[in-house]
């Protein structure tokens, strides 16, 4: 009987701890940065619950020493299409807060009765702002090259119906769903509409961005414009050729497939089969012994 009420008691207190982290959670969810943003972008919890720390980060941060980092944010939080929710300033405070969160928890794991777990999660916790610009990066790219083709056809269409680049980039703005090239799209519009020369808009898009299958294709369109050749048969050429690695891409993808089961196939599948069918033979064998 005290087993069970000792069960029904720590059952609860999990459900409680359960229910206070959710709320937390949420609430830390809802949380807005200082900086107001163009388009919304998800922030990680981990961000916003270090937060309130980032100025002192950004006063260490403001060394000379850290100025590859301050580079390599301002180019990093472009490429993700984070420019306007924090500045290079901002992210290399947190990346320093990380850092200085995750020697506290060394030197508490270390004094604890378990180091080694706590020193696994402070290394964790240490890159984690670098490993997440990079994997939001890496999303953003596959997002602008399966979106790029569609885009290249809408446009083709347009300017072979009469009209000029420009029109047709906004008609296509105006009807499109926003997505990440859309976001891009948006932003170099903006700038030509503010006077911007219109490749240097694009050209300033592409050094933005720096994939490499919009690279390509916006460097093909500058050079025709700046060689007076036909806009047209090359948007068309430049569709079809995304089109073709995107593709490619998915073939690829496709053919690896059967390669990766194998590893989940191997630890986790093929043990529980061969519970489930060696299991009453081995209890039977046992039991005659």
């Amino acid at each position: 009987m005290e087993g069970i009420l000792a069960f029904l008691t720590a059952l609860c207190g999990g459900c409680c701890a359960g229910c206070i982290a959710y709320y937390v959670i949420r609430a830390l969810s809802s949380i807005e940065l200082e900086r107001k943003v163009t388009f919304e972008k998800p922030i990680p919890v981990l961000f916003k619950l270090l937060y309130p720390f980032m100025p002192i980060g950004r006063k260490i941060g403001e060394g000379k020493a850290f100025a590859n980092w301050h580079k390599s944010a301002e180019v990093k939080l472009a490429m993700s299409g984070y420019s306007n929710v924090m500045t290079p300033a901002d992210f290399t405070g947190l990346r320093i807060v990380f850092i200085i969160a995750a020697l506290l928890l060394a030197f508490l794991g270390a004094m604890s009765s378990q180091p080694g777990a706590c020193l696994i999660v402070a290394v964790l916790l240490s890159f984690y702002p670098s490993v997440w610009i990079n994997t939001v990066i890496k999303k953003r790219h596959k997002s602008i090259m399966r979106a790029l083709p569609n885009v290249l056809d809408l446009l083709t269409l347009s300017v072979e119906s009469g009209k000029d680049l420009v029109s047709a980039l906004r008609d296509i703005l105006d009807r499109r769903p926003m997505d990440d090239l859309g976001e891009e799209l948006f932003l170099t519009f903006q700038e030509i509409q503010l006077g911007r020369k219109r490749s240097d808009a694009l050209r300033a898009m592409a050094k933005r961005v720096r994939q490499v299958d919009l690279t390509a294709t916006l460097n093909s369109i500058v050079q025709a414009e700046e060689l007076g050749v036909g806009i047209a048969q090359l948007l068309r050429i430049q569709g079809d050729t995304q089109r073709a690695k995107r593709f490619a891409m998915a073939e690829k993808l496709a053919n690896e497939a059967p390669v990766k089961i194998i590893i989940p196939v191997v630890l986790f599948i093929l043990p529980a089969v061969f519970i489930i069918l060696l299991g009453p033979l081995l209890k039977t064998f046992i039991d005659q012994m």
